[in-house]
């Protein structure tokens, strides 16, 4: 009875959402309902780029195409895997000609709702701008489709589906160009909104059976001063980034964590210099983006570079404060890192302690989004656009 009256509460809610919506689309297309619940406002959307479920799906087509790059084998989601929250299981990404990247695949689930996109990048605030870095991009080779852009349009236009697609979702400008993929691209992942875990039902719709006693206790040491973790990871999101259609101001949160120390023997590595890289103030050095903690318990493994497999590896590093690596050429005590978030003190914690913390993580797992149908692939096996995807 529970969960029904949760499906029907946010069908009231969406049908609250679409009248309000129905405004913003101009092109040709019923408004987009979005599939929220009552207690969470949509995410902002562009003035030039308003929602439809014509463009949205469009967007999940496009999302699944590999022939969005260079050779055919890479799609957006090859990195990003519904099963997995929209990440790829791997410690680094790894693009066209199996190129490895410098960073952790973040989640996309909710990322309408963040100001700033990137692990590192304190500019990348628009979905439809940052569309342009994995395929375009060569700093590593993503999609590596650079300077290709009319010959994968023109594979895109050539395909019948998409030949009604595109004058369906963007009448006033029905063409395959750069306007409409990205902007088809950013609707998709708009849509992709997860509220729906155990702990959700157990917070928000009095659902006292929804978490385990363990995920219970969890819960309360998660919020307590002794851990700190609730100062970062804040909020509906556990994340101090948000911004909402009800936001007055976006907040943007990014901290060092002390995973390496520029002191010493050793040096920061490139990949981890973090916002530094784009600023220059020596303040950002080692600083990213607090992650969302949302299906945390299937996005591992974790921190911006992949160097934790596991949610026990992530507390001890916690714990301690900081890493320490003892040898080689970034070797160093993240402890001692004069530019590490003063809130990462460390904690002691029991073995007990540590399995309810993670207990509580779990709980943040949504199960339905991971196997939502509208998620998902589109294409049938076979088809031009699909790649074969090999979970690591």
């Amino acid at each position: 009875m529970r969960r029904e009256l949760v499906v029907v509460c946010m069908l009231v809610t969406s049908v609250a959402f679409a009248a309000g919506a129905a405004s913003q689309s101009d092109e040709g297309d019923t408004p987009f309902v979005w599939p929220i619940p009552a207690w969470m406002a949509p995410p902002p959307v562009p003035e030039d780029n308003p929602m439809t479920s014509a463009k949205v799906e469009l967007g999940r087509r496009l999302f699944y195409d590999s022939r969005l790059s260079r050779d055919g084998t890479v799609a957006c989601a090859s990195c990003h895997e519904q099963a997995r929250a929209f990440t790829d299981g791997r410690a680094l990404a790894v693009g066209i000609n199996e190129t490895v990247g410098i960073r952790n695949v973040p989640s996309v689930a909710n990322v309408g709702y963040y100001p700033q996109l990137t692990w590192g990048n304190p500019h990348m605030t628009s979905l439809e701008f940052q569309a342009l870095i994995p395929m375009f991009g060569d700093n590593p080779d993503e999609m590596g489709s650079n300077g290709r852009e009319a010959e994968i349009f023109a594979r895109l236009a050539a395909d019948p589906w998409y030949a009604e697609a595109f004058p369906a979702a963007f009448p006033e400008r029905p063409k395959v160009d750069l306007f409409t993929v990205t902007r088809a691209l950013g609707a998709f992942q708009r849509t992709l909104i997860s509220l729906d875990s155990p702990y959700d039902r157990f917070k928000y719709w009095g659902e006292e059976d929804a978490l385990s006693d363990a995920a219970k206790r969890g819960e309360q040491l998660f919020f307590d001063h002794r851990f700190e973790c609730y100062h970062c990871h804040v909020g509906v999101l556990f994340t101090d980034n948000l911004q909402t259609t009800r936001s007055a101001l976006s907040e943007t949160g990014s901290h060092n964590t002390g995973l390496y120390n520029i002191g010493g023997a050793g040096h920061y590595p490139a990949q981890a210099t973090g916002f530094y890289e784009f600023t220059g103030h020596p303040s950002d050095m080692g600083r990213f983006r607090t992650p969302s903690l949302r299906n945390v318990g299937v996005t591992g493994p974790y921190f911006h570079d992949g160097s934790a497999e596991t949610l026990e590896e992530v507390l001890a590093h916690y714990a301690r404060g900081g890493r320490e690596i003892a040898e080689g050429p970034h070797a160093g005590d993240g402890a001692q890192n004069p530019h590490k978030d003063g809130m990462i003190v460390g904690f002691k914690a029991s073995e007990q302690e540590i399995a309810e913390l993670i207990a509580f993580l779990e709980s943040l797992t949504d199960e339905g989004f991971l196997t939502n149908p509208a998620y998902a692939d589109p294409w049938p096996a076979g088809h031009p656009a699909s790649v074969e995807r090999v979970m690591p």
